[in-house]
């Protein structure tokens, strides 16, 4: 699935491209996604000049001078500006049809994302309305985790990767700024301390800064707005590395199942 970094690099991306543009039409090739696109979506967006486009958790904002759009990629999607006269994909479910000629689509080959208009403000939306703080807004810091964690059995990696305490902290950043923060990822989420927390927030908040730099994870079925794919996967210290040395002290990289997931770890540097 597009983790946040690779959302936020869709995003910035895209936006200087189709802010101030009017919608021409949308054009709904297939309504069958996660929710189904509703029928009267193309009326009520045509003619609507873009705002801009922003980001909550991994859901993209695409705000008009009328409602806004709620985005999601789903497993494996993209939101691809393309120049008049592209050939169409089997997987283009939405195009939107702008006044200078080019187009932005969705393209989602699971059907696991959505194209939903949100109220005013889009923060009481149901999809939006439980989420926690974003990583690298001044809301997120050390003090509030760890109060949050305080009496949590759970390990600490679920624990940050539960949305309603950070968004957008996936299974690769949160190995990665676990490792560096020198926690073991199955602790209890109650025995980490002050300190501890205070640093792996500023780890979250490095890896995931360093990763939309770098133009996100490089997934498998993950393409970037301009069709690239992004390269921070040669700068994962753990995620993946399990058996091969520890880049720090050379001891082999653990793997362990959290929550269903996979999580690497050093045995020595992490505690």
């Amino acid at each position: 699935m597009p983790e946040l970094p690779e959302v936020e690099t869709t995003r910035r991306g895209l936006e200087p491209c189709i802010a101030g543009r009017r919608i021409r039409a949308l054009e709904v090739r297939d309504p069958r996604l996660r929710w189904p696109v509703p029928a009267g979506l193309p009326a009520l967006v045509g003619g609507r000049r873009i705002r801009g486009l922003t980001r909550r958790a991994k859901y993209l904002l695409l705000e008009t001078d009328g409602p806004a759009l709620l985005l999601h990629l789903g497993m494996s999607g993209s939101l691809r500006r393309c120049a008049p006269g592209t050939p169409l994909r089997p997987h283009d479910h939405l195009i939107f049809h702008l006044d200078d000629g080019f187009e932005v689509r969705l393209h989602d080959p699971r059907r696991f994302g959505c194209c939903l208009p949100v109220p005013e403000p889009p923060a009481v939306h149901p999809l939006l309305a439980a989420l926690g703080p974003e990583p690298l807004g001044d809301d997120f810091h050390g003090a509030g985790l760890f109060g949050l964690s305080r009496g949590r059995r759970a390990p600490v990696k679920a624990f940050i990767m539960d949305q309603q305490v950070v968004v957008g902290v996936g299974n690769i950043y949160a190995s990665e700024a676990l490792f560096l923060a020198g926690i073991r990822p199955g602790r209890a989420a109650g025995r980490v301390n002050r300190r501890e927390y205070s640093d792996l927030a500023s780890r979250i908040r490095s890896v995931l800064t360093e990763a939309i730099t770098q133009g996100g994870t490089t997934l498998r079925d993950f393409v970037r707005e301009d069709g690239t794919h992004g390269y921070f996967r040669q700068q994962l210290r753990v995620y993946g590395r399990a058996g091969q040395p520890c880049l720090d002290c050379a001891t082999p990289i653990r793997n362990r199942r959290i929550g269903n997931r996979a999580s690497a770890y050093c045995p020595r540097c992490q505690r």
